[in-house]
């Protein structure tokens, strides 16, 4: 049975067309709007997303950045407090547990946001695997989170908070912020491609800091968003989603992240077999769709009568109104120009491997 999040009556009231999605009930877009509409506010103006379905787990003790350090591939040393890291977790073959972002709270004490649908696999993998004196801990109930995205979102949210609420940097968060009156953290980052905030708070005050967003923000273009504009921003972003770009099988590299595997750390698990592997045989590119059709997720890509990958996500990119995918294909396919077909419901559909991300703002 499906979850809802402290925000599901506000997302009725506003007119949001609910769905299933990660064990909780969310709307996957609102009636008066659509997800054409939406995208393009957060492209332009601002967007508030309701994001309470991710899970929150606290790890504290002594013990615990040599813990963040073996069980995640990025490097957590010289980080400051109230910096953020996004990382991902391996398994002993150096496939993907899950992705997820680490804040630093303290030299003993750091905030972990995981994805919704992994919350007790990843709580699972970090108890079974810690070490030393340290202690894990799930705090998701305690939590709602929402995301305010676009040109204008920080301009809209510091019209309602306590000065020095908004960290000046990129993944940065203040623990001790405040917003609508509310005790909060607020951290600069997001899922978008966009600028915005991403706020953390008790659940049982998300209802009233919606309220607050939408009052300051109506006027300036903001508008409620749901998983349909999520999605499609996401990928024009280029940002990988777990169970598409990345699963227990797909190693990180594979899906272009070696920004956040620190192979010169002495160890972590899963990196003897990403070192053993060299360079991926198989990465992730990014296809705009040029024959007539929209390629979706995991449909078969040829050349010729070769059957060479997969498209992990696609849509018609609102943005800039033509279709796009990422894939995994052979390394020898992924400089920029490469022709392929992807085979949408039976058609070979063209289409060519261009940069990722495909926005950038």
């Amino acid at each position: 049975m499906e979850l809802k999040t402290p925000l599901y009556e506000k997302h009725l009231e506003y007119g949001g067309k609910m769905v299933p999605f990660g064990g909780y009930i969310l709307p996957v877009q609102y009636k008066s709007s659509g997800v054409i509409k939406e995208h393009m506010a957060v492209r332009t103006a601002a967007g508030m997303f309701d994001v309470s379905h991710m899970g929150e787990i606290l790890c504290e003790g002594p013990d615990a950045l040599a813990n963040l350090n073996m069980i995640l591939t990025n490097d957590f040393t010289n980080m400051e407090d109230e910096q953020a890291r996004y990382s991902p977790m391996c398994n002993e073959k150096g496939g993907t547990v899950d992705d997820l972002i680490v804040y630093k709270m303290s030299d003993t004490k750091y905030f972990i946001v995981v994805n919704a649908a992994n919350k007790d696999k990843d709580f699972k993998w970090m108890c079974d695997h810690r070490f030393g004196d340290v202690k894990f801990t799930d705090v998701s109930s305690q939590y709602a989170q929402i995301a305010v995205q676009g040109p204008k979102a920080k301009d809209i949210i510091a019209k309602i908070c306590k000065e020095g609420s908004i960290p000046d940097k990129y993944y940065y968060c203040r623990f001790g912020a405040e917003v609508a009156g509310i005790p909060c953290i607020v951290s600069t980052t997001g899922y978008t491609g966009e600028d915005g905030v991403e706020i953390y708070l008790p659940a049982a005050k998300a209802p009233e800091m919606w309220d607050a967003i939408y009052e300051a923000g109506k006027d300036d273009g903001l508008i409620p968003c749901g998983l349909g504009a999520r999605d499609t921003l996401r990928m024009e972003a280029g940002m990988p989603l777990y169970g598409h770009e990345m699963n227990d099988d797909i190693s990180p590299r594979e899906a272009g992240l070696m920004f956040a595997i620190k192979l010169k750390k002495p160890d972590f698990i899963g990196k003897t077999p990403m070192e053993e592997a060299g360079k991926p045989a198989i990465v992730r590119v990014g296809l705009k769709i040029t024959g007539r059709g929209i390629a979706r997720e995991f449909q078969d890509i040829y050349v010729g009568d070769e059957k060479i990958g997969y498209t992990t996500s696609g849509t018609k990119c609102p943005f800039f109104d033509y279709p796009i995918a990422m894939a995994r294909v052979p390394r020898e396919y992924k400089e920029p120009g490469t022709k392929m077909e992807v085979d949408v419901r039976g058609r070979r559909v063209e289409a060519e491997v261009i940069p990722l991300p495909f926005y950038k703002r």
